[in-house]
Formats: structure tokens, C-alpha cells, sequence
């Protein structure tokens, strides 16, 4: 029978997605691997069957990268596995299959008792295909609003939810008075009765147009795939520079909405990934291996975390997910908890200034007002 554990030189790795698993099996890591990999190829992972030929197993199985001899020694570990790009089309499947295949089926294994996804790897030339591109990114959106050489001042939108249009613009004036870049809505917001997108787009949007045109305003458009595409088309049409878009909507509306919107801020939304990405879950993608795949959709920034707030997270997983976005050109917003006292903690500990500070409640809990909040955090920026 074909084999399906190779060495990585052997390979024609142009024709392979490859993902970094760190596995815990029942017996041994070459039977976890296994299952993992014919389960999530040509078949089941116990039982095989006549119409599973050579030709089929070299074309369209997975690929243990690793030593057979090596993995059935051990009962956990990391290991290598291939995927056939020929199961897949890209351009179509896109995000959703890509992690169907990844990480899907063997939740379903008993062998399998943990499965981490460390990282992702498409040949370089078919991601360079595949990937899209920011509308802004870091170096555009520096060039934009000529804001050099120091972190990037976000704020956003509170109370969360419940104000009206007409109580929202208020607020917008009072976070541009205190010198924000950036405004997002809260991921709670999406189009509730009391403050419409179809009230609030054009209200806010007419707004910053005449007098803030170097503010990016993301609206958030939470909503099922083709609730998200039509909001998003509706913030373009009616001159909204941005839109905000939770996890929970799903990892391909990224790319979706980047694909009919080249010139769209998409800001991507973390709050809610714990439920799949805390590495003390026994299955769990890695949020390095998130930041990617959101840089593989174009988003222009992403919620990647927070040092020294409220939010309980690794910073050596921070760090990574950072260097990750960076490579991207995807800004790194860092929320949760963020004030003026922790900005030049957060430069020195980051080693660039290539990040957004995004501020809620330091911003609108300042003792003299939003405006005032504002100011106290351009101070610490302008450090």
C-alpha cells in the first residue's frame, strides 16, 4: 500500500498546504497522526476500502511529514502534516474549507486526545495568489493621516449600546475633538431598531466626511454571510471608510468582504476566539495561526490583545500573533484595559510603535469628559 509518511525534501511542497500540529494520542502519535490524516483526506481513519487505490492515496491523501518509526514511540509531540491543495479551490472554498480540512474531524477521534494547530503553510507562490490585500495597512494608513513615528490613537464607542443616531454623533464629535485616528462601534451594536445602520451610516458618515476625513469610523455590521456583504456594500455606497466584524461572524466574511470591497477599513474583532483559541482547550487553533488567516483576507486591523489590561493572555502568544501581522502589514490593536500610563510600557516592550491603542473606558471615564480623555492619551502618545 502507498505510504503516507514522507520526508519533507521528498515532496513536490508547491502542491501542499502544511499544518503544525501538536498532538496527544491514546496509544501513539503515528496512530493519532494517521487518523488525523487519512480522516481528514480519502477515508476513514479505521477502515479502508476497495475503491481507495494507490492513485487516489498519492494524489488526494495527507502526508505525515515525520518518521513512522519516530512518532510510534512517543504519545505526544509535534508533528507535520500535508494537505493536497487539489482538495481544495482555494479561490471558492476559500477560509471555510481550508479549515474544514485543518480542523475538522478529528474532534470526532478517540485516538486523537489533543490536537493544538500551531501554524499554517501555503507554498509561497500560491499564497501570493491567494492573499488579499489591505485597503490602508500599517504604511498606507501612516500616510493617510500623516500620523509618523508614534502608535496610532483608536478609540471606541461607549456606552456599547442603546444610544440613538443623533446621541452617537455627539460622541463621534467629542472622541475627533480629543484627537482619535480611529473610532470603532462596539461588536454589540450591529443594527438594532434603536440606532439602524441605515440611520447611523450616512449621519456619521456625512459627518467625519466634512470634518474629519482623516478619522477611519468602522461600523460594526455583525450579521450572517449575506446580511454582512450588504451592510458592508452599504457603508461603501453611502461613504463610510470602514466597517468592524466580530469572529463570530465567521473567519471567511473577512475575505469575502475584502474581495467586493478593495477600498474598505475591514476591522477584525476578536472578542469571543477564546472559545477556540485558549491553548488549556484540548482542540485549539493557535491565535497566531488566526492573525494569519486574517492576513490572508486583507483586514486592514485586528483586535490582537492587550499587554498590561484587564485581558489574562500570554504575551509570548501576543508577540507572536504581532510579528505575524506585521508581516501582513495588518495593524495590531491592543485593547482591554488600555490607558495613557501604558503606552510607552507597550512601545518599549513591542520595540516599534506599529500599533493602534484602542481606549474605551480610560477614554469616556476621564473625569472632565471624552475630549479630555482624548487629550490625556494624545499626550501619552506624543511622548
Amino acid at each position: 500500500m502507498y505510504s503516507i509518511f514522507k520526508d519533507f525534501d521528498s515532496i513536490d511542497n508547491s502542491k501542499y498546504l502544511t499544518v503544525t500540529y501538536y498532538l496527544e494520542a491514546k496509544t501513539s502519535v503515528k496512530d493519532a497522526a494517521w487518523s488525523l490524516a487519512i480522516g481528514q483526506s480519502i477515508g476513514n481513519p479505521e477502515k479502508r476500502s476497495v475503491w481507495e487505490t494507490d492513485e487516489i492515496f498519492e494524489n488526494h491523501s495527507c502526508i505525515i511529514l515525520d518518521s513512522e518509526k519516530r512518532l510510534s514511540t512517543i504519545t505526544s509531540g509535534t508533528v507535520k502534516i500535508a494537505f493536497p491543495l487539489a482538495n481544495i479551490n482555494l479561490e471558492e472554498d476559500g477560509i471555510s474549507q481550508i479549515l474544514c480540512h485543518i480542523a475538522g474531524g478529528q474532534v470526532d477521534i478517540l485516538e486523537v486526545r489533543k490536537c493544538h494547530i500551531l501554524d499554517i503553510l501555503l507554498p509561497e507562490e500560491v499564497e501570493a495568489k491567494f492573499r488579499l490585500l489591505p485597503a490602508f495597512g500599517i504604511s498606507k494608513w501612516r500616510k493617510f493621516n500623516g500620523v509618523i513615528d508614534k502608535p496610532f490613537f483608536g478609540g471606541i464607542v461607549k456606552p456599547k449600546v442603546g444610544m440613538t443616531p443623533d446621541v452617537l454623533l455627539n460622541v463621534v464629535k467629542e472622541m475627533v475633538a480629543g484627537g482619535v485616528n480611529f473610532i470603532k462601534e462596539d461588536e454589540l451594536l450591529g443594527n438594532p431598531s434603536h440606532c439602524t445602520l441605515e440611520d447611523r451610516v450616512p449621519l456619521i458618515s456625512n459627518w467625519l466626511n466634512k470634518n474629519a476625513p482623516e478619522v477611519i469610523y468602522c461600523f460594526c455590521i455583525n450579521g450572517d454571510a449575506p446580511y454582512a456583504l450588504k451592510r458592508a456594500k452599504f457603508v461603501a455606497e453611502n461613504g463610510g471608510k470602514g466597517v468592524h466584524i466580530n469572529v463570530w461572524s465567521g473567519l471567511g466574511i473577512y475575505r469575502a468582504i475584502r474581495k467586493e470591497n478593495p477600498d474598505l477599513w475591514i476591522h477584525f474583532q476578536k472578542s469571543g476566539d477564546r472559545f477556540f483559541t485558549d491553548p488549556r482547550n484540548p482542540y485549539y487553533l493557535h491565535w497566531a495561526v488566526i492573525c494569519k488567516i486574517a492576513g490572508w483576507s486583507g483586514v486592514d486591523s485586528i483586535h490582537a490583545g492587550m499587554i498590561g489590561g484587564y485581558m489574562n493572555q500570554d504575551e509570548e502568544e501576543l508577540f507572536q500573533a504581532i510579528n505575524t501581522l506585521w508581516k501582513y502589514d495588518v495593524v495590531p490593536a491592543l485593547s482591554c484595559g488600555m490607558h495613557p500610563g501604558l503606552v510607552q510600557k507597550i512601545n518599549s516592550k513591542l520595540g516599534s510603535k506599529d500599533w493602534l491603542a484602542n481606549v474605551g473606558g480610560a477614554l469616556h471615564g476621564h473625569p472632565q469628559g471624552t475630549r479630555a480623555g482624548g487629550r490625556a492619551m494624545i499626550e501619552a502618545i506624543n511622548k
